[in-house]
């Protein structure tokens, strides 16, 4: 009985693999087996890792606003404590940037928040 390679449906998923591993060294952008392991890995990496990226943007927010806030003479927990008291509805990325790109609104929005705390 003559061997079967699994005709075109197998080779175009043995390609789909290959071309995602494009630009990987060695054998893993030339050989199916260790191909496939290593896209099977990089893809878990990048679906875990776009849940990360939102906690680590909004820990580096945070750093900064602290960092910011102190340079304006109040804590990080008394300043968003105040934002929620009077009702400025700025979410950390917004006040990162604006602490990063216009220091002095960002002194006024803390005067704002701290204010009537």
């Amino acid at each position: 009985m003559p061997r079967t390679t699994r005709g075109f449906k197998a080779r175009r998923r043995r390609n789909k693999v290959l071309t995602l591993a494009k630009g990987y060294r060695g054998g893993k952008h030339r050989l199916y087996k260790t191909a496939a392991e290593a896209v099977d890995r990089a893809l878990s990496f990048a679906y875990r890792d776009r849940r990360n990226k939102k906690r680590e943007f909004r820990r580096l927010w945070i750093a900064r606003l602290s960092a910011a806030a102190k340079q304006n003479g109040c804590n990080y927990s008394r300043f968003i404590g105040g934002l929620h008291n009077n009702a400025i509805e700025l979410d950390r990325k917004v006040l990162s940037n604006l602490a990063i790109v216009d220091p002095q609104t960002f002194s006024a929005v803390v005067k704002a928040a701290t204010d009537n705390a």
